[in-house]
């Protein structure tokens, strides 16, 4: 078990036969009880640099293997045709005394590429391993080094049921085309309700277009760091009347292209606008939400740089099903003027509220909270000189719900106080900075 401190540390590197100049860090959080802090990160060379010839690139990828029965015709058991099935399987041992499902069951534990080698094995199983079935949800994030038009061209008979797709870091640098795209999502797109495309650098509007046109019952869309995106593709978002999740993190969305989402997409539950830094006027944007979102449960702006109280009290007013608000690192908002307070008391289904870094949040914001949002689970208020540590207690003592609570950076906030609360109530993460 490491302590929580600062350190530096070596992973181990794999290494690999065959030269590259691209590398990507994957870090993976699901121990952690709260988010990862990385600073920097040094790669240092090689003592040799050995010849090119000598590399070989790994020979595993799913573009090259193929669904023709025609392979298939010496391997495997005997079929034939008829029945009430496609096939009456013969001569393929205790799998004949397997119901269909089971297997489909049992494959449903292999990875992609499992699945696509193990179809080559024989007609019983590469029956099973083609079936849409398996593939209603499919994630090819984990294969975004190597996956390519001819990749989707072959998975695309596969699924025709897919409901989940998640294509996130994938066709970047010329490996997925909008031909490719395109024929995949027309193929495979009518029965889509969960898209994730993070990081896909290859997207561009006549994608989006595509994305509107194949996919009627899309609910969930999720284009986080598609930064290259021309602000005038995100309209096309507003054809997808269904949404119910849509997040838009670091995009070059602008205020028209969201107007318009929110004025057709009136189903929205979860929108997320952090860092989208291009809108000009987050007030219009609240006071929208307001009209037209009333059913939003969690709304992410972070890094807002114009909402004002005026435009945050329209929010709450209207939206007042909202159960997690970020309104982190938005220096136009001014404990000063109310703002804070009056949120408590118009959102009492309040789970989590992100304040990080404004400096405004002072004891009767927090009070507030205390009385007005029982059921508060995760409270951020990093940075803040104004909040006391009896105003903390009396938080934790009315809102019984309270799992983690960030105090990093707060001055009147010290380890004695974040020791003395954690014995008061052990069951509330307190985190507080390394640094300090």
């Amino acid at each position: 078990m490491l302590t929580p401190h600062a350190r530096q540390f070596s992973p181990n590197i794999k290494h690999i036969n065959f030269p590259t100049n691209l590398l990507r860090l994957e870090v993976n959080s699901s121990l952690l009880d709260y988010y990862t802090e990385l600073d920097a990160v040094i790669l240092r060379g090689v003592k040799e640099r050995p010849m090119l010839a000598l590399y070989k690139m790994p020979i595993i990828d799913i573009s090259d293997l193929s669904d023709s029965e025609e392979e298939l015709s010496d391997v495997g058991g005997p079929f034939r045709q008829g029945g009430d099935s496609k096939y009456q399987r013969t001569g393929n041992g205790y799998f004949d005394k397997l119901p269909y499902e089971l297997i489909q069951l049992i494959l449903s534990h292999l990875t992609l590429p499992d699945l696509c080698r193990l179809a080559q094995s024989c007609k019983l199983l590469h029956q099973h391993c083609c079936d849409p079935l398996q593939y209603t949800q499919l994630s090819l994030q984990p294969y975004w080094g190597r996956l390519s038009d001819a990749s989707l061209g072959h998975l695309q008979s596969r699924c025709t049921l897919l409901q989940r797709l998640n294509l996130s870091w994938t066709g970047n640098r010329g490996a997925l085309t909008l031909t490719g795209f395109s024929s995949f999502m027309k193929a495979c797109g009518l029965s889509l309700v969960c898209l994730e495309l993070s990081c896909c650098h290859f997207l561009n509007e006549a994608c989006l277009e595509v994305i509107s046109q194949t996919c009627p019952g899309l609910q969930e869309l999720n284009l986080s760091s598609c930064d290259r995106l021309h602000p005038q593709a995100f309209t096309h978002i507003s054809k997808l009347t269904r949404l119910r999740r849509l997040v838009l993190y670091r995009t070059k969305i602008e205020q028209t292209a969201i107007l318009s989402i929110l004025t057709f997409c009136i189903e929205l539950r979860h929108l997320n606008l952090g860092s989208c830094v291009r809108i000009e006027d987050y007030d219009v944007v609240a006071s929208m939400l307001a009209a037209r979102c009333r059913s939003l449960c969690s709304l992410d702006i972070w890094r807002c740089r114009n909402l004002t109280d005026r435009g945050l009290a329209e929010l709450v007013a209207g939206c007042r099903m909202l159960e997690e608000l970020d309104l982190g690192w938005c220096p136009t908002l001014q404990s000063s003027t109310g703002c804070f307070q009056n949120l408590a008391r118009s959102l009492p289904r309040l789970r989590k509220l992100f304040l990080t870094a404004n400096r405004t949040v002072c004891d009767s914001d927090i009070e507030e909270l205390a009385a007005s949002c029982p059921s508060l689970q995760h409270l951020d208020i990093l940075g803040t000189r104004l909040v006391s540590a009896a105003s903390l207690k009396k938080l934790l003592q009315s809102c019984p719900k309270v799992l983690l609570l960030d105090v990093s950076f707060c001055s009147q906030i010290d380890m004695r106080v974040v020791q003395e609360l954690t014995g008061l109530f052990p069951n509330v993460a307190i985190k507080k900075s390394f640094t300090q």
